[in-house]
C-alpha cells in the first residue's frame, strides 16, 4: 500500500483534476437533462462521464507508469500509460457513438425542451469550470516542454506546443478543449431552441459534439499506439546528436536512437574518440556526455558506447541528407 500511494503521488495532477472537476460536471448536466429532457444536455451529460472516467484512468495509468523496473520487467512500466490511454478512449468512443445516435434521433422526431434556466444556468458552470481545468492543462503543457509565458501567450504557446507535451496532459488539453467547445455548441444550441422554432438545431449540436468526441479518440489513438511500439523522437534525437557531435573528446557520432517510454526518453549512442586516448579520458567524455543529456528535459537513461574514429563523417552528413 505505500509503494502504491507514493506512485500516486507522481500521477498526472491535471488528469486528477480533470477527473474530478468532470464527474461534478456530469452530475449537475444529469440532473439538468432529467428535468428539462434537453437532448444538447444529454450529449454533455455523456461526454462529461465520459471524460471523468477517462481522466480517472489516465491519472491511474500515469502513476503505475512511475514504478520501478523489476527482474520480470527489466525495462520498466513506461508505456502503460500509454495502454491504459487506448482503453481509455474506448470509453470516449461509446459515449460519442450513443451522442450522435440520441442526436440523430433529435433530428427526425424533434421536441421543444423544458427547463430553459436551469439548462443554461448548469451549462454556464460547467463551461466555467471546463474551462478552468483546460487553463490548467495549458499551463501544465507550458511547464513540461519548458516554456514560460504570461497572459494570452499561455494560450497560444499552449497550442503550439501541445504534442510536444506528455501523453496524460496532452489528452487532458485535447478532451477539455472539446469540453469547453462543445458545452458553448450546446448553450447556443438551447438558446436557438428556446426562441425559435427550430428545435432540430439541439440535434445537430449533439451530433457535432459527437463527432468532436470521435477526432479526440482517433488523435489519442494513433499517438498512444505509436508510443505502445516504441517511437522514436526525432527532434530529440539531433539535438542529442549535437550535444555529442560538440564535445571536445567527441570526433563524431556513428549511431544515435532516442525512444519514447511513456513520459521517458531513453538515450543510446556510439561516439567515434581518438583510439590513442586513455580509458581515464574516454570515462571523462562519458560522464560529460551522460551528464549533459540527462539534463534534457524527460530523459532518465542514458548509454554511451565508444568506437575507433574511421575518418568518415556520419553525423553531419546525416543531417545533410534529411
Amino acid at each position: 500500500m505505500v509503494e502504491l500511494w507514493n506512485l500516486l503521488k507522481q500521477g498526472n495532477k491535471s488528469a486528477l483534476l480533470a477527473s474530478i472537476i468532470n464527474a461534478v460536471i456530469s452530475i449537475a448536466k444529469g440532473v439538468a437533462f432529467t428535468l428539462t429532457g434537453n437532448v444538447a444536455m444529454f450529449a454533455e451529460t455523456l461526454h462529461s462521464i465520459g471524460d471523468a472516467a477517462n481522466q480517472f484512468f489516465v491519472f491511474i495509468g500515469s502513476a503505475l507508469s512511475k514504478k520501478a523496473p523489476t527482474p520480470r520487467f527489466p525495462n520498466g512500466f513506461g508505456r502503460l500509460v500509454n495502454l491504459v490511454l487506448l482503453a481509455a478512449v474506448l470509453v470516449v468512443g461509446i459515449m460519442a457513438y450513443e451522442t450522435i445516435v440520441e442526436g440523430y434521433h433529435h433530428i427526425l422526431h424533434p421536441q421543444e425542451s423544458t427547463g430553459f434556466i436551469i439548462s443554461v444556468g448548469v451549462l454556464s458552470f460547467a463551461i466555467i469550470l471546463e474551462a478552468f481545468v483546460l487553463f490548467k492543462a495549458m499551463k501544465e503543457t507550458l511547464h513540461e516542454v519548458g516554456i514560460e509565458a504570461k497572459g494570452f501567450g499561455i494560450i497560444t504557446k499552449s497550442i503550439a506546443n501541445v504534442n510536444k507535451a506528455k501523453a496524460a496532459t496532452k489528452l487532458v488539453f485535447l478532451e477539455d478543449s472539446v469540453a469547453t467547445g462543445g458545452g458553448l455548441l450546446a448553450l447556443a444550441a438551447i438558446i436557438i431552441s428556446h426562441y425559435t422554432p427550430y428545435h432540430q438545431v439541439e440535434g445537430i449540436a449533439s451530433i457535432i459534439i459527437g463527432v468532436l468526441m470521435f477526432i479526440v479518440v482517433g488523435k489519442t489513438f494513433l499517438d498512444n499506439a505509436a508510443g505502445v511500439l516504441g517511437e522514436a523522437d526525432l527532434t530529440l534525437r539531433s539535438v542529442i546528436g549535437d550535444i555529442a557531435f560538440n564535445d571536445p573528446g567527441v570526433r563524431d557520432v556513428q549511431e544515435i536512437a532516442v525512444l519514447k517510454e511513456g513520459d521517458e526518453y531513453h538515450v543510446e549512442l556510439i561516439v567515434e574518440v581518438d583510439p590513442s586516448i586513455t580509458v581515464a579520458e574516454a570515462d571523462d567524455i562519458k560522464d560529460r556526455l551522460e551528464d549533459r543529456i540527462l539534463r534534457e528535459n524527460g530523459v532518465t537513461d542514458v548509454i554511451v558506447e565508444f568506437d575507433e574514429d574511421d575518418n568518415l563523417p556520419k553525423w553531419e552528413e546525416s543531417k545533410t541528407t534529411k
